[in-house]
């Protein structure tokens, strides 16, 4: 896979990255080896830049051994939060979310009647991890539901980068807002594109 190499191209990175099991392989077996897996690849690439959000930074802390993590990382990984009081955004954007709000609440009441029909039938506690299950999917999934998925998207819309993440409602919302988005499962396979090309 061969990606066009642009002058000082940005990349804004999610946790994910690094601490979901399903993508951080490609770099490591943990969050720490992995982050000293892509700060390997990233040194190799100064055609790119390297964001992650201040919160989502702090919150990749939590995950790895800092012990470990070498200090050259913040040479390479900038911490950058987004100009909040200075970007804009389009009236659509809150026209869609207080709708895509709505449709959740709607599903979530739906959800418990039906937990509520089923008290009687089936084991309480069935029902309860039913019924939280199904909730979690209809409330959660595929929308921006965190201050960190905000900044995710804020940032590479700021910096014109390209998002790095897992998290369908980031992603959905950077489609809505025109922004770049790579899942990690190819992350590596981009970096690695970029090495060949000096090659």
């Amino acid at each position: 896979m061969k990606f066009a190499l642009s002058r000082k191209d940005r990349v804004v990175l999610d946790t994910s990255l690094f601490v979901n099991p399903e993508v951080r392989n490609d770099f490591g077996g943990s969050p720490t080896e992995a982050v000293a897996g892509f700060l390997a690849l990233a040194e190799q690439i100064p055609g790119l830049e390297f964001y992650m959000p201040s919160s989502i930074f702090r919150e990749l802390l939590n995950f790895v051994d800092q012990r470990k993590i070498p200090g050259r990382l913040l040479a390479v990984l900038h911490q950058k939060s987004p100009s909040k009081h200075e970007m804009t955004c389009p009236a659509f954007l809150l026209y869609e979310l207080i709708e895509d709000i709505r449709d959740r609440i709607n599903k979530g009441l739906r959800i418990a009647e039906k937990a509520v029909r089923s008290a009687g039938k089936a084991d309480e506690r069935e029902v309860i991890q039913g019924m939280r299950k199904s909730y979690r999917d209809a409330l959660r999934e595929g929308i921006i539901d965190s201050k960190e998925d905000v900044d995710l998207i804020l940032l590479a819309k700021e910096l014109d980068a390209l998002l790095v993440t897992v998290d369908h409602g980031a992603i959905t919302w950077a489609e809505k807002l025109g922004i770049r988005w790579l899942l990690p499962s190819k992350f590596k396979e981009y970096l690695l594109s970029f090495i060949e090309q000096k090659k």
